[in-house]
């Protein structure tokens, strides 16, 4: 997640980390126009990040696996075996912090249960046609189909949490 908290006003052309990105738009005129864009795309290691407007996100590793997501207004990060929810403490002198708790069992499932409901209903819009692609850096990317693939992977795999960060307890 990027370090700037502040509203993003246009995640395709600032999401350069990205190689491989697209928004997508409604096909008919009959979705909501209050709906936040949906920005997808890869690094160039084949990680999927995922943005449903500005909450919730999530970031996949190039197997499919939840490494980090940032969802209702709270940062998570994979432990491995559970999930790790941060919480920024800015209480200390000026400097940020980070408060952490890790999820138990009903928390993780229920985390779990909200994602793949959300990324379910993505992956449907978009087999159904009823999301197009647009904005697409570069121009020439098929990010649609990519995005349909990995999609496909990130709902099966098991297990579905990365391994945990190098050096983050």
């Amino acid at each position: 997640m990027a370090r700037d908290e502040g509203h993003r006003e246009d995640l395709v052309a600032e999401a350069t980390a990205l190689v491989r990105r697209a928004e997508f738009v409604a096909a008919t005129a009959g979705r909501p126009g209050d709906e936040p864009p949906l920005v997808a795309g890869f690094r160039r290691n084949g990680s999927l990040s995922v943005y449903f407007g500005e909450d919730p996100v999530y970031q996949f590793g190039p197997e499919g696996r939840l490494r980090r997501a940032y969802v209702d207004g709270l940062l998570f990060r994979t432990q491995g075996s559970t999930l790790a929810q941060l919480v920024r403490d800015r209480s200390s002198g000026g400097h940020v912090g980070l408060l952490r708790h890790d999820l138990d069992d009903d928390q993780l499932a229920a985390f779990r249960a909200a994602m793949t409901g959300r990324i379910a209903g993505l992956l449907e819009e978009l087999r159904s046609d009823r999301l197009n692609q647009a904005a697409t850096v570069p121009e020439s990317a098929d990010v649609k189909s990519e995005l349909v693939s990995m999609l496909g992977v990130v709902l099966t795999i098991e297990p579905w949490l990365a391994s945990p960060f190098a050096g983050k307890r």
